[in-house]
């Protein structure tokens, strides 16, 4: 039996891939959301509550966090959240496969490597390097076997990212486009589906523990050259796209807490920002979905949306 702790569109869909192969799952939320599926148990319980994860990991050979916290709370709230699931690994024995994100690096002028050391620039970078360095400290300790997949803006019919909101979901409706960050940088956007697949890949692998690894990107096209793809995707008309000054982008986040967070990570996309995926494909055999696919993907779910 593996544990998934969270449902949001990456742990809904890694339980579905390892409920499809076989595999049981038990799912952990606060509500006990997420997909429906003989394969997968769904339980409503608080993963802060140590002492009950613990009971609810008995007899699991992989804890993977996929949890995620409201935006704009992560520092209150990462915390004990991840020290929580840690201990919990530790304590049945479970292998601990992190999802994890970028924050933790400082820019870089080349793509970045899986092996770059922690720099947080941001609180919220700070908040996953704390948490990387939890669980890496309890690997070398020999406590539990942990690794960290990595991924960078999710593209996809669930997805939720600051392309997804402020791009996609315009561009979908003919509508103009304002965007905070630099439109003609090329950036690395992952798959929902692939990322699910990379855990389950690191997951899977004895080469995969203490450390981390990156998702394959599905595409390094800048912001406006994939909005342009998603339009011709979708039937709509070529985008309206226009820049965001930070001096909007922060009148609205004095109307809303979750925008209020993206001044800070804007270094992520006013300027180039790759990855170095190669160790991902060579060793766990994970290859990035065509972005054609997760185009036609995302016009589909628009579609279904608004019948």
């Amino acid at each position: 039996m593996y544990l998934i702790v969270g449902a949001g569109v990456i742990g809904s869909t890694a339980a579905c891939l390892l409920a499809n192969s076989g595999i049981r799952v038990r799912l952990v939320t606060r509500h006990g959301s997420g997909p429906d599926h003989p394969a997968v148990e769904r339980v409503a319980a608080d993963a802060t509550d140590t002492s009950r994860l613990v009971e609810l990991a008995h007899g699991a050979t992989k804890l993977f966090n996929c949890a995620m916290p409201p935006y704009d709370r992560w520092p209150a709230e990462w915390p004990p959240l991840a020290a929580s699931i840690l201990t919990a690994a530790e304590r049945v024995g479970a292998d601990y496969i992190m999802l994890g994100n970028t924050y933790g690096y400082a820019p870089v002028e080349g793509r970045v490597t899986p092996d770059l050391a922690m720099a947080p620039v941001s609180k919220k970078g700070a908040v996953r390097a704390q948490m990387w360095h939890a669980a890496l400290a309890s690997h070398d300790a020999g406590r539990v076997r942990v690794t960290e997949v990595r991924a960078t803006d999710y593209l996809g019919a669930a997805a939720n990212s600051p392309f997804t909101m402020m791009v996609g979901t315009p561009v979908l409706a003919g509508s103009p486009v304002w965007y905070p960050g630099d439109l003609d940088a090329p950036h690395s956007w992952s798959y929902t589906v692939d990322v699910a697949r990379t855990l389950i890949a690191a997951a899977e692998n004895d080469r995969s523990w203490g450390r981390a690894w990156h998702v394959p990107a599905v595409s390094e096209a800048p912001v406006r050259e994939l909005a342009t793809l998603l339009a011709d995707a979708a039937g709509k008309p070529a985008p309206q796209l226009h820049h965001m000054t930070v001096e909007r982008l922060q009148d609205l986040g004095r109307e809303n807490s979750v925008m209020a967070e993206f001044p800070e990570m804007l270094y992520l996309y006013n300027r180039r920002n790759l990855l170095d995926y190669s160790e991902t494909v060579k060793t766990l055999r994970v290859t990035p979905t065509s972005l054609e696919t997760v185009l036609a993907e995302m016009a589909e779910a628009h579609v279904q949306a608004s019948t």
